[in-house]
C-alpha cells in the first residue's frame, strides 16, 4: 500500500513543483498525462493476470508453474509496453484537434514524447511487482518505489527549476526526471530479486524463446479483461480531463488538483486491492472459501473505515489544499490561480464523497480477480462508467452551469453504481463457492 502511494506522492510533488510555473504549465501535464494514463491502464490491467496465477502456485508449492506463470507475464507485458508507447506516439496529432486550449497543447507536446517513453520501465516495474505480490512479498517493491520516488523528486526539482547549475526545462523537466526514476525504479527491484533465494527459483534461467500457448492464452484471458476494465475506469477520469480543457485551462487546472488529491486517497484503495487479490487468491488455491469470504469482507470494511477518514479530512481542508499547488499571493498570476484554487475547492467537496466508492469498488475488483473473475467486472466496469457516468459527466459539464462540478458528479455516480454492482458480484460468487463445498 505504501509503495502504491509512494507513485502518487511522486505525481503530488511533481503537480506541486509545475504549479509553481503557472495554471498552463499544470494543465499541460495534465493534457499530456492523459494519453499516458489510457496506455498504462492497458498495461498495467494485463499484469494484474500475473498475481492471482503467481498466489495460487505459491500456495501449492508449485514453483514450476509459477515460474511460468511469472516468465510469460514478463514478456508479454514488456511487448506490450513497446506498443503502447508507439500508440501514443502516433495520437499525438489528436492533441491539436480536441478543441482543448492552444498554449496548453503547445507546452503538452514535448512532455508528452518523454514520458511516453517512461511507460515502458513501468509496465515491466509492474510486471515485476505483479510477481512479487503473488508470492506476499510487497516490501521490496515498495523500497524500489521509495527509491525512485525520492530520485524523481531531486531530478525534478534540479531540471524544473534549473538549480545548482542544471538546465531550467520547465515542465521537460519533469518528463525526464519521471523517466529516468522509473528505469532505476526496475534495476532496482531486479537487484533485489537475483539477491534474495525466495526469488531466485523463479527467475534463474528463464528461457523466453521457449513460450508455452496454454499458460500464454490464460493469461491473455485473465489480463485482457483486466486491462478494458482499468481501460474503461481510467477513460472516464481521462474523458473528464478533456472536458475540462474544453472549458479552458483554468477549470482544467483545478481539474488537475482535485483528481491529483483524490488519486493520493485512491492509492491506499489499491494497496488494500492487491492485499484482497493475494488473500482471497491464496484461500481459493486451498479452497477454504468461508475464510476466503470473511477475509475480502474485513478488507471492504477497512476501506470503508479509511476512505470515510479521508473523505473527512477533504471536506475540513477542501479550502485549503489547492493552495499546495498555486501561490495565491503570485500577483502576476493572482486572477488565475485565485479562479484555480476557488474551483478546486468545489470540485473536493465532491470527491470527498466519491472517493469513498472509488476505494470501495477497486478492492472488491481485487478480491474477483483473486477469484479469477475478470469478464463480468469488466462490464460492470464498463456499464458504469460509460453507460451511466459518462453522460451525466458530458450534459453537466457542457451543458449546464454546473461545468467542472458537474463533470466531478459523473464521476461520482460511476463510481457508485459500480461499487453496488461488484459489490452484489462478489457477494453472489463466494455464496456460491461455499455452498459447491457443502
Amino acid at each position: 500500500m505504501l509503495g502504491m502511494l509512494g507513485h502518487t506522492f511522486v505525481a503530488f510533488a511533481d503537480n506541486v513543483m509545475v504549479g509553481q510555473l503557472g495554471t498552463a504549465e499544470l494543465a499541460a501535464v495534465s493534457l499530456g498525462n492523459s494519453f499516458v494514463f489510457i496506455a498504462m491502464s492497458l498495461g498495467i490491467g494485463f499484469t494484474t493476470a500475473i498475481t492471482p496465477l503467481v498466489a495460487e502456485a505459491d500456495s501449492s508449492n508449485n514453483i514450476s508453474l509459477g515460474k511460468k506463470a511469472f516468465k510469460h507475464g514478463l514478456l508479454l507485458s514488456s511487448i506490450l509496453s513497446v506498443i503502447l508507447f508507439l500508440i501514443i506516439l502516433l495520437s499525438k496529432p489528436l492533441l491539436s484537434i480536441m478543441d482543448q486550449p492552444e498554449e496548453v497543447v503547445e507546452l503538452a507536446i514535448p512532455y508528452l514524447d518523454i514520458v511516453a517513453l517512461s511507460l515502458i520501465p513501468l509496465i515491466v516495474f509492474q510486471a515485476l511487482k505483479q510477481f512479487s505480490d503473488g508470492l506476499s512479498n510487497t516490501k521490496y517493491p515498495m523500497y524500489a518505489t521509495i527509491l525512485a520516488n525520492v530520485i524523481n523528486i531531486i531530478l525534478n526539482y534540479l531540471l524544473i527549476f534549473g538549480s545548482f547549475g542544471f538546465p531550467k526545462l520547465g515542465i521537460v523537466g519533469a518528463a525526464i526526471g519521471t523517466l529516468i526514476s522509473r528505469i532505476i525504479m526496475v534495476y532496482f527491484l531486479w537487484m533485489i530479486f537475483k539477491s534474495r533465494s525466495k526469488f531466485k527459483a523463479y527467475i534463474t534461467n528463464l528461457n523466453f524463446r521457449k513460450i508455452e500457448k496454454t499458460i500464454s492464452i490464460k493469461l491473455f484471458n485473465l489480463g485482457f479483461p483486466s486491462a478494458l476494465q482499468m481501460f474503461f475506469e481510467v477513460g472516464i477520469f481521462t474523458a473528464a480531463i478533456w472536458l475540462s480543457g474544453v472549458l479552458g485551462k483554468n477549470p482544467q487546472a483545478a481539474n488537475q488538483i482535485a483528481l491529483n488529491l483524490s488519486s493520493m486517497t485512491f492509492m491506499i484503495g489499491i494497496g488494500l486491492s492487491v492485499a484482497a487479490m493475494v488473500r482471497v487468491g491464496n484461500q481459493k488455491g486451498l479452497n477454504d472459501f468461508i475464510t476466503l469470504r470473511r477475509i475480502a469482507f474485513s478488507i471492504f470494511f477497512l476501506t470503508l473505515l479509511i476512505e470515510i477518514i479521508f473523505a473527512t479530512f477533504f471536506l475540513v481542508f477542501r479550502e485549503w489544499l489547492p493552495t499546495l499547488y498555486l501561490d495565491q499571493y503570485d500577483l502576476t498570476n493572482f486572477k488565475d490561480n485565485s479562479e484555480v484554487i476557488l474551483l478546486a475547492s468545489k470540485l473536493l467537496l465532491v470527491a470527498a464523497f466519491f472517493q469513498i466508492f472509488d476505494g470501495l469498488q477497486v478492492v472488491i475488483l481485487g478480491a474477483l480477480r483473486g477469484l479469477q473473475d475478470v469478464k463480468i467486472p469488466a462490464l460492470i466496469t464498463f456499464i458504469s462508467y460509460w453507460i451511466v457516468g459518462f453522460p451525466i459527466c458530458y450534459y453537466l459539464g457542457l451543458y449546464t452551469n454546473l461545468k467542472s462540478v458537474g463533470i466531478w458528479i459523473g464521476l461520482f455516480t460511476g463510481l457508485f453504481v459500480a461499487s453496488i454492482l461488484l459489490y452484489i458480484r462478489f457477494n453472489y460468487l463466494s455464496k456460491k463457492l461455499i455452498k459447491s463445498k457443502v
